[in-house]
């Protein structure tokens, strides 16, 4: 590998002094080089420069306590009693997050806004008298803000009478040109891919069924929304800008490459993207800051700690992706003060990381150098408009930072200079420390960034980026360092509902398969898995609560990793005990469409009941697979 000093830097400074002057001339102007494979287009280009953004998901479901509405809840039920728009997009700014996307109507067909194509709308609401707008309201309070807007609206719709004929269509496409011409200039509509099955239909009550591709016609829909917003890009289905990462933890793959091929969405390839595939379609990585998307109280315990968005900052916009992090309103209409402490605590810990590039005082020389215009000191200027680059034909080139002395780094930046393809293959990360170079990180892509963290500070005489296969010559628009500063703690509390009891204190007296104490560590992402249950073989668990309480009914909450080997239980039978000898039946029946919504299920006893214990047994799983997974359990009182 070959180290350019200064001396030899400025010798080859020198030497172009001394070439005629026409040759000089034409050695200092080199051409750009020529873009490889698949590039964004302008629209694309800006929305990766967002890197992190709100999803803000609010409507009827925020009042029934249910991820997805059926279909046939009253809008009378839509109320909030202190509806803030300002408060949740002050919310957004805290957490460092670049614009804000609200759910202009989910799968239960309620709509936020006073349309006049259904009656199932905030005009029938007793939110301001039928007169409000949270649409509206949200897309001023942004523009006060200079925050970007944006909008989802759910393709599904299980109210409309006529969904799933072509009439509906022709609804739908009226929706989104309502959205797409009355509230200014939109980032993002968002398309959701949860489409038919059972809903109220205008009271027929039934399973529907479609051929989403061909039913929606996408490309004619995401015509209509460049048509009418320009800028805007569109997600999800083939054609579309913007693709879904696959999963819904938040976890992009690594490498997550930004180029798909031009056939439909596949989930295997979604994750990672497939390298050199013709299609520039680069992946969003979804999560809410809850293990549901909506608010429920008995998840204030299960909010996500500043720590763990840190990480999962690092495993989306640290991997390329953009990071579309769901804060749900409460039933007031504003972000719950836990939620705000925690987005406020990892908002500042990102903004203070990355305040300072430690590297922009080196001095940057390469193995290799385009000419002007392309010399390796581009990567620090901050402009993700410049680049370095080398002659063509250089594709293993090496550049080197000469670090100031008195710093010390425990994160690394990389980007590339995307208008002209994704072009690295693999790289590699080196210091000097000490005298002796070490390598601190290998991988493959970098594409919009790549934020390597150590696991320690480390004080380098220099750092170094080597290319280690690339089919083209490199363009790589910033090598930056940065020291992480960690965020403030945010202690975790039970629930603002004083009905919902604290799981700190019970404890697995029974199980059918041992690591049954994941169901009670107030985290969603860990899994209580074993085999499925079959005929005479039911899985089940029975807690011991601290103390016997008036118990009002349980709550269970299914794993919400994308899983296909394993799947919640369909249904349960119940049980409750004063001194875990003699037990009384409490409830039976299935958990309502827990296998495609997965989310928590809130079952209510027909009457409370005194208990110490309880014992809920699962008689089968809700799809045909080996395993059954069940992220947590939890209870309730009866109201005070």
């Amino acid at each position: 590998m070959t180290d350019v000093s200064r001396r030899t830097l400025l010798a080859t400074t020198l030497v172009a002094g001394t070439l005629p002057a026409g040759a000089a001339r034409a050695a200092t102007k080199p051409r750009a080089p020529q873009p490889w494979g698949a590039v964004p287009s302008p629209r694309q280009w800006r929305w990766h420069g967002r890197e992190a953004y709100a999803f803000v998901h609010f409507s009827i479901n925020t009042y029934t306590d249910k991820e997805w509405g059926f279909g046939d809840e009253s809008p009378k039920l839509f109320n909030p009693s202190d509806f803030d728009a300002d408060q949740i997009v002050a919310a957004a700014k805290a957490a460092d997050l670049r614009g804000l996307i609200l759910t202009a109507k989910h799968h239960d067909g309620f709509c936020l806004w006073p349309t006049n194509l259904t009656e199932h709308c905030i005009r029938n609401s007793p939110y301001k008298d039928g007169k409000g707008d949270i649409v509206r309201e949200m897309a001023d309070a942004c523009r006060r803000a200079n925050l970007p807007f944006g909008l989802y609206l759910s393709p599904w719709d299980r109210n409309h009478a006529q969904y799933g004929r072509p009439e509906y269509i022709t609804y739908y496409r009226a929706q989104l040109t309502e959205l797409c011409t009355r509230y200014g200039e939109l980032f993002e509509v968002w398309f959701d891919g949860a489409n038919g099955g059972d809903g109220y239909y205008g009271g027929a009550r039934e399973a529907r069924k479609i051929d989403a591709p061909r039913y929606y016609n996408w490309p004619s829909i995401i015509a209509l929304v460049h048509k009418l917003q320009p800028n805007a890009c569109t997600f999800d289905p083939l054609g579309a800008d913007i693709r879904w990462v696959g999963n819904e933890d938040g976890v992009a793959g690594d490498p997550c490459w930004p180029t798909m091929p031009n056939k439909p969405y596949d989930q295997k390839d979604g994750n990672s993207g497939v390298r050199g595939a013709e299609l520039w379609w680069p992946a969003e990585t979804d999560v809410s800051i809850r293990p549901g998307w909506f608010y429920h109280a008995d998840e204030d315990s299960k909010v996500k700690s500043p720590e763990r968005l840190i990480r999962l900052y690092d495993e989306s916009v640290g991997r390329g992706t953009n990071l579309n992090l769901n804060i749900p309103p409460d039933r007031r209409g504003r972000i719950a003060d836990q939620d705000m402490k925690i987005l406020k605590s990892f908002g500042d810990a990102i903004r203070a990381t990355f305040a300072q590039d430690l590297a922009k005082d080196a001095v940057a020389s390469a193995s290799h150098s385009r000419g002007r215009g392309f010399e390796p000191a581009r990567v620090l200027d901050g402009d993700r408009e410049s680049y370095w680059s080398v002659p063509d034909g250089v594709t293993t080139p090496s550049l080197t930072l000469d670090l100031p002395p008195g710093h010390s780094f425990d994160v690394i930046r990389l980007r590339e200079y995307l208008p002209l393809g994704v072009r690295v293959t693999r790289f590699a990360i080196d210091a000097e420390v000490d005298g002796r170079w070490q390598t601190l990180a290998e991988h493959a892509c970098i594409s919009a960034q790549r934020i390597v963290r150590l696991e320690k500070p480390i004080a380098a005489r220099r750092v170094r980026l080597r290319i280690l296969e690339a089919p083209v010559a490199p363009a790589i628009s910033e090598f930056a360092l940065f020291r992480s500063v960690a965020p403030v703690d945010v202690p975790a509390i039970v629930s603002s509902d004083p009905t919902v009891l604290d799981t700190a204190g019970w404890k697995i007296v029974e199980a059918s398969a041992p690591g049954a104490e994941k169901l009670l560590d107030n985290d969603a992402g860990t899994i209580w898995a074993q085999p499925a249950p079959g005929a005479g073989k039911p899985a089940g668990v029975t807690v011991a609560l601290p103390e016997t309480v008036l118990l009002a009914g349980f709550s269970l909450t299914p794993s919400r990793h994308v899983m296909t080997n394993a799947a919640p239980p369909r249904g349960y039978v119940a049980e409750t005990s004063v001194d875990g000898k003699q037990w009384q039946p409490a409830a039976t029946g299935e958990f309502s469409n827990i296998a495609y919504a997965l989310s928590t299920q809130r079952i209510t006893f027909a009457a409370p009941r005194t208990a110490r214990f309880l014992r809920l047994r699962f008689a089968e799983t809700a799809l045909p697979t080996p395993r059954l997974a069940v992220a947590g359990i939890g209870g309730f009182t009866a109201t005070q």
